[in-house]
């Protein structure tokens, strides 16, 4: 009889998401995540530019419904998707061809840092038009 264990998938599952993640596991989960979600907006955005066979008037109307507060907020999103995973993407190059190993967790540290800043500076700079307009 064989020495291997049969596959108990049930058992794996369990035991990967009980399983301590450090900074370097969710910074590589996170990092898949928002790179499958970028592909996807990638397919998104093209089928956005379908309307243009249609003329600059379908495609403005089509267009309009972009600028509504949820579709901003969508957009804002949006931006944390790529701002994590460029900044990520920079960390990687670093520990890779940098000797940045040593100081890897710190770089994961400064890089959310860095990216929460921005992130809340971009909410600034794309809702403050919105806010302004309310409360004239």
């Amino acid at each position: 009889m064989s020495e291997f264990k049969k596959f108990d998938q049930k058992n794996w599952v369990a035991t990967n998401l009980n399983y301590k993640k450090d900074s370097g596991n969710w910074a590589w989960i996170l990092h898949r995540i928002t790179g499958i979600a970028l592909i996807a907006y990638l397919f998104m955005h093209i089928l956005s530019l379908s309307p243009l066979s249609q003329g600059r008037a379908a495609f403005n109307e089509f267009i309009s419904h972009y600028t509504t507060p949820f579709f901003m907020v969508l957009e804002w999103l949006l931006f944390a998707f790529v701002l994590f995973h460029s900044l990520n993407g920079i960390r990687i190059v670093v520990v890779d061809w940098a000797d940045g190993a040593r100081y890897h967790k710190a770089l994961y540290r400064y890089s959310i840092v860095i990216g929460v800043v921005m992130f809340f500076a971009m909410g600034y700079v794309m809702f403050s038009h919105e806010i302004n307009k309310l409360f004239r």
